[in-house]
């Protein structure tokens, strides 16, 4: 991945320790990228087209890397029925000669042809100082999992499911029921989490994660595996 190498290489070019920004710099910086944001819901392309270096990486939420002419050409106006804004959250300015890195918070409210969303970004981005303005060089940004809305699923029997699923011989996860509400941890004694029903059979986990824990059951209806479906791979525990 090129980003990390050429975020290092700007590191190291500059400075070996970041310096505290001076509150015009962390003004320029916070409010550059507050800009940046309030034009890809305003659809200003021009804010980007005149801030990205001409070699700028942009990597999305999804894993989608974009050169400058990719990103600026992919901001549109919503349309009809679609609006949204983006908020600066908790910045972080960090300084190394001419390079600055903010860390910060995008916190989205969108509207969906009548539905409201609320989604949390980490982003990291880098500037670079170019006479009297700073351009960007790089962006990354993270979808931060959030808890979803709850949602009734019927025909759920959380004595199903309690028991011990094994991964290896000398470990095991744990599924229980506290207080009529089904619960999981890695390990006993270690912190529960819950599991908040998505389908017969589908949960997903109350931990940072939130991936999806999946029962599977044998031809006569018995829970016999618990699949954790983690970054698009599966963990697979077999029931005791």
């Amino acid at each position: 991945m090129r980003k990390p190498i050429l975020f290092a290489a700007l590191l190291f070019s500059c400075a070996a320790h970041a310096d505290e920004p001076t509150a015009t710099v962390r003004k320029q910086i916070v409010d550059l990228t507050q800009q940046m944001m309030d034009a890809l819901g305003e659809g200003k392309a021009d804010v980007w087209q005149r801030t990205l270096l001409d070699d700028a990486l942009i990597t999305d939420e999804f894993g989608r890397r974009q050169t400058k002419k990719e990103a600026v050409d992919s901001i549109h106006p919503f349309p009809a029925g679609i609006s949204g804004s983006i908020e600066v959250r908790d910045p972080h300015v960090r300084v190394y000669g001419n390079t600055a890195v903010i860390d910060f918070e995008d916190y989205e409210k969108e509207t969906f042809f009548g539905q409201n969303f609320l989604v949390r970004y980490i982003s990291t981005a880098t500037y670079i100082r170019h006479g009297d303005d700073w351009k960007l060089a790089t962006m990354l940004d993270v979808t931060l999992p959030t808890v979803p809305p709850k949602l009734d699923v019927r025909a759920v029997n959380p004595a199903d499911y309690s028991g011990t699923y094994r991964i290896s011989p000398d470990r095991a996860w744990i599924v229980d029921v506290e207080n009529g509400k089904l619960q999981w941890r890695t390990k006993a004694g270690h912190p529960a989490h819950s599991l908040d029903a998505i389908a017969k059979d589908v949960f997903m986990g109350g931990d940072d994660e939130k991936n999806l824990m999946i029962f599977r059951r044998d031809a006569s209806g018995k829970v016999t595996e618990l699949i954790e479906r983690r970054k698009f791979n599966d963990l697979r525990l077999k029931r005791e």
